[in-house]
């Protein structure tokens, strides 16, 4: 931990430098990194969210690969597709850009569900399978997908099973009016995130390094009072009137890995409540439904998460 943290704060502070005023975000950010979950990012057009996710595959020297989804993208587009050699007279993989470390499926809701299918089992299990054919993917394997909150036409919303594949959704928002200046004075100075010369930015960890922070993160300690507690929490989204849809148990495994990132993070070496808190609103607000009352009434997911917070017991 000593080695590794301030490393991880450096990173967080780089980020910040060159996105302004996302450093919730980034927080956020660096905990699904830490957990090794995948993230969707949402937010509407120009708030930085292409250019934190660059940014960050850069600072840690990781592969990255980017993929514009649209309407007419296939699932060979991503995975790979084997082509035949005249020569060999044999089959060769002509590897797709989910061969990678970090992967960006750019407005991930504007490809077909066939298409968003191909991700399925990259991210559940590193591999995929063509022709019958597994392949393995890489240690690091990290997917961080985007979509724009406001458009609605030509999309195609992502289905619960592979939302519940993303640890971490994330919410960016119109920073605030100081962040915002800094931005006006940063551009009026000549940055131009578009052209952004990411070779200029010094990498300040490598890939090798985040895993062994994984590593780390493994070995937060988690008493037994703070697992009941997680474990009321996520019952108790299965039983919300509120609620058509709770928690899964793979959500309440990820909802501990990303607790113990968050304590180690901030540094400490155990999981408090407090912990388990701050990771709720990022971890749960793609896996609930609501109900149709709820929606009636006008109910946001937010909320709902911030009720059930509040109603179960912290232990003490």
């Amino acid at each position: 931990m000593d080695k590794l943290q301030p490393l991880i704060a450096q990173l967080g502070q780089t980020l910040a430098q060159v996105v302004v005023g996302q450093a919730a975000t980034i927080d956020q950010l660096l905990v699904a990194l830490l957990a090794g979950g995948h993230l969707i990012i949402e937010g509407v057009p120009g708030t930085g969210k292409t250019l934190l996710v660059k940014l960050l595959a850069h600072l840690i020297q990781a592969d990255f690969r980017r993929v514009q989804l649209t309407p007419d993208i296939l699932p060979s587009d991503i995975l790979g597709t084997n082509i035949f050699d005249l020569n060999t007279r044999s089959f060769n993989l002509k590897k797709g850009p989910i061969f990678t470390q970090v992967l960006l499926a750019d407005e991930v809701n504007r490809t077909p569900p066939k298409t968003q299918a191909a991700l399925l089992e990259a991210m559940e299990e590193q591999q995929v399978t063509l022709d019958g054919k597994g392949w393995q993917l890489s240690e690091f394997f990290w997917v961080i997908a985007t979509q724009n909150s406001l458009e609605f036409e030509g999309t195609y919303p992502l289905p619960e099973a592979q939302l519940d594949r993303f640890l971490f959704k994330l919410l960016i928002d119109y920073p605030a009016a100081s962040a915002e200046k800094q931005m006006l004075l940063n551009a009026q100075a000549g940055f131009e995130a578009r052209r952004l010369n990411l070779e200029q930015l010094s990498p300040v960890m490598t890939a090798a390094q985040i895993l062994a922070a994984r590593q780390a993160v493994k070995a937060v300690t988690v008493q037994e009072p703070i697992l009941d507690y997680l474990l009321t929490l996520v019952r108790k989204t299965r039983q919300s009137p509120d609620l058509a849809l709770g928690a899964s148990p793979r959500s309440a495994v990820s909802w501990l890995q990303a607790s113990k990132a968050y304590a180690w993070l901030k540094g400490q070496d155990y999981v408090i409540p407090d912990h388990v808190k701050a990771v709720a609103p990022p971890l749960l607000r793609h896996r609930l439904l609501l109900g149709p009352e709820a929606q009636l009434d006008g109910l946001s997911i937010e909320a709902v998460i911030n009720t059930l917070l509040a109603q179960v017991p912290v232990p003490r």
